[in-house]
């Protein structure tokens, strides 16, 4: 059994929406240090980790550590519908997911819960060769410019810089951008990091990066690419496999 609180029901909310960019449904894994998810997506090419640390809520009350499994598709549908200054209290009802909105009314939905096999318990063991800090709000822009050309964009990176391409048979695109403290706060590179990606996973996995928030991008070459931001407290990172041309 257990029951959480959150005094802003928008939080939980953009959490789910940022994991249901990937997967279509996932296992929580509930213990006493917070809230946890792996999970693969459907194609197998990406993954989603997940953690809400139990500080985040304003009740947290489990009696042993518990796994829930849920169709976030539906979940997402039910969050859509907060309001602003709405509360949410979570807790296990007879194989069903208890949420009550508390705010002008009280609204109480009960989702079913449902069998999900286990998901990814380990994440990719890769020594990356370079890390980006990059502004959200302007990684967001780079990708909508390649996706004008191409399905996918080259990331690549040097000391002190961070490159992007996108070729496509209308042409092509390159920017490039030095560590200037406003785009790019940070360019840590051991070794030159070049590989190719899925823009269509990639502006899906920052589309709830919050505004002013930074991503963090660690690479190496053709090997998957790590992604991650927080939510408030709450952490949350992508593994992206590269394109590899036949």
């Amino acid at each position: 059994m257990f029951e959480i609180k959150l005094d802003d029901a928008r939080y939980w909310r953009d959490c789910i929406s940022a994991i249901g960019a990937l997967v279509d449904e996932g296992l929580f894994n509930i213990t006493k240090e917070g809230i946890s998810l792996k999970a693969m997506d459907p194609s197998s090419i990406s993954m989603v980790s997940f953690f809400m640390p139990a500080k985040s809520f304003s009740k947290f009350t489990i009696d042993k550590n518990t796994s829930i499994g849920v169709n976030l598709e539906n979940l997402g549908k039910i969050l859509s519908r907060t309001r602003d200054d709405e509360a949410l209290v979570m807790k296990d009802a007879d194989s069903k997911l208890s949420m009550e909105f508390i705010g002008a009314a009280r609204r109480r939905y009960r989702l079913q819960l449902i069998d999900v096999k286990k998901g990814a318990e380990k994440e990719p063991n890769v020594e990356f060769d370079a890390q980006v800090e990059i502004s959200g709000d302007p990684l967001k822009d780079i990708l909508k410019d390649a996706s004008l050309l191409s399905s996918y964009i080259s990331f690549k990176t040097a000391k002190d810089q961070f490159a992007t391409s996108a070729h496509g048979d209308s042409g092509e695109l390159e920017e490039l951008h030095g560590k200037d403290g406003n785009i790019v706060k940070k360019v840590e590179a051991t070794k030159n990091a070049d590989a190719v990606f899925n823009l269509e996973f990639l502006e899906n996995m920052v589309k709830s990066c919050p505004v002013g928030n930074s991503v963090s991008i660690a690479m190496k070459s053709n090997e998957p690419l790590k992604l991650s931001y927080k939510i408030g407290d709450a952490d949350i990172s992508y593994f992206l496999a590269p394109y590899m041309e036949d």
